[in-house]
């Protein structure tokens, strides 16, 4: 029997077949960077780069950050954290310590004990104990994106480690880049639906608007001196009204959001609520059950309009630092929105009486045109909670 002989390969370098381990990491690290790639939204995707750094490293805990103009995190995202442990930590931290360091330098950071680091400045009670610490900067050219920290990992981080954690930043960069062109252009297309909706309501109400007036200044005129001519007009005045509703609706009815039959309620909401937190002062989030199943499409655009509506008042005039939009399942399939708000509150029959409702009459009525039910919670100094209910298909 002749005898196996191992071919040389190109360059005169011995060929060795992949090992399992070395099969099993890039596998590992082709499903990261697949869970990673395959979502559009920024949330999403910095949500999906943190938990597949942590799986594929190993790490018990693991954050993205993404820096603002301000000093601090536009964006700061955890793995391996509960909801109880997060919100008990607090706000979000800001460019300070060792984290610092990772917005700034494009250098990754490696630490057998982040507490013993010269730029440590501590942490939140509630916040765990950290000891091992690998960050790495996410980069595109040079800026820096934002940056993963992991920590934790039994027997420490090792070159081997680090190397995948570089190759996992620069496959996050590209989906952060993609996801970020991505609601760049569909802001783009929403500021274009509402140049089409104002062009709509113009052609469709204006004219209609415009012959109300005449008719109503004209009766004015008859009601003392004819007025059964007056009443007459009065009757075109109401007819004419009528139809100006009826044809604001149709427009509203059709101009469903492309938002929503693109992405869904549920990201639509929680893009929404991203762009208005970068865009305020005040903190807003947004988050889901997970239980919500599809809605009629009616019922999911009132959800959205209310939802809009809410967050415009609160935002506006309630002079909240913070706004939560929720959105849960219910046991008939329906589903429950709720937005609230630590603001300054009102007395709801002092707005009522000084005819301030309008928003407020709205909402209700667009709850009740999809068989909904609107409630709203106020007390001045007590914020605000508006609660919408759907009921299932």
């Amino acid at each position: 029997m002749g005898t196996t002989q191992h071919q040389p390969a190109v360059g005169g370098a011995t060929a060795h077949p992949l090992d399992d381990a070395c099969v099993d990491g890039l596998e590992a690290l082709s499903e990261a960077v697949l869970a990673m790639s395959g979502h559009l939204e920024v949330r999403e995707v910095l949500r999906r780069i943190t938990a597949s750094a942590r799986s594929l490293l190993g790490a018990e805990y693991a954050a993205l950050g993404v820096p603002d103009d301000h000093g601090g995190f536009a964006q700061f995202v955890v793995d391996g954290v509960s909801d109880e442990q997060w919100k008990a930590i607090g706000p979000l931290p800001r460019q300070h310590g060792v984290l610092a360091t990772m917005l700034h330098d494009p250098a990754p950071t490696r630490l057998a004990d982040v507490r013993k680091a010269p730029a440590f400045e501590g942490w939140p009670d509630a916040h765990p104990e950290l000891g091992d610490f690998l960050g790495m900067p996410i980069r595109d050219d040079d800026e820096i994106l934002g940056a993963i920290f992991l920590a934790n990992k039994a027997g420490g981080f090792t070159d081997h480690d680090e190397r995948l954690l570089r190759i996992l930043a620069a496959h996050a960069s590209i989906a952060l880049a993609n996801a970020r062109l991505y609601e760049r252009s569909r802001e783009l297309t929403l500021a274009g639906e509402r140049a089409r909706i104002a062009h709509d309501l113009h052609d469709a109400v204006s004219q209609k608007l415009f012959s109300l007036r005449l008719t109503a200044k004209a009766a004015a005129k008859l009601l003392d001196r004819d007025p059964a001519r007056a009443r007459v007009e009065l009757t075109e005045v109401a007819k004419l009204a009528a139809e100006a509703a009826d044809e604001l609706r149709d427009v509203v009815v059709e101009l469903r959001p492309a938002a929503l039959d693109e992405d869904g309620l549920v990201a639509t909401l929680a893009s929404q609520a991203q762009v208005l937190d970068r865009a305020h002062t005040a903190t807003v989030a947004f988050e889901s059950d997970g239980g919500v199943r599809t809605l009629p499409p009616a019922q999911e655009a009132a959800v959205l309009r209310i939802a809009q509506e809410a967050l415009h008042n609160a935002l506006r005039h309630a002079e909240p630092t913070k706004v939560s939009v929720t959105l849960r399942g219910t046991e008939t399939r329906g589903a429950v929105l709720t937005v609230a708000d630590d603001g300054r509150g009102f007395d709801p029959d002092a707005v009522r009486e000084a005819g301030r409702h309008l928003g407020l009459v709205s909402m209700r009525d667009r709850a009740q045109s999809v068989g909904g039910r609107l409630t709203l919670t106020s007390a001045a100094g007590r914020g605000t909670v508006i609660e919408l209910e759907v009921p299932g298909a």
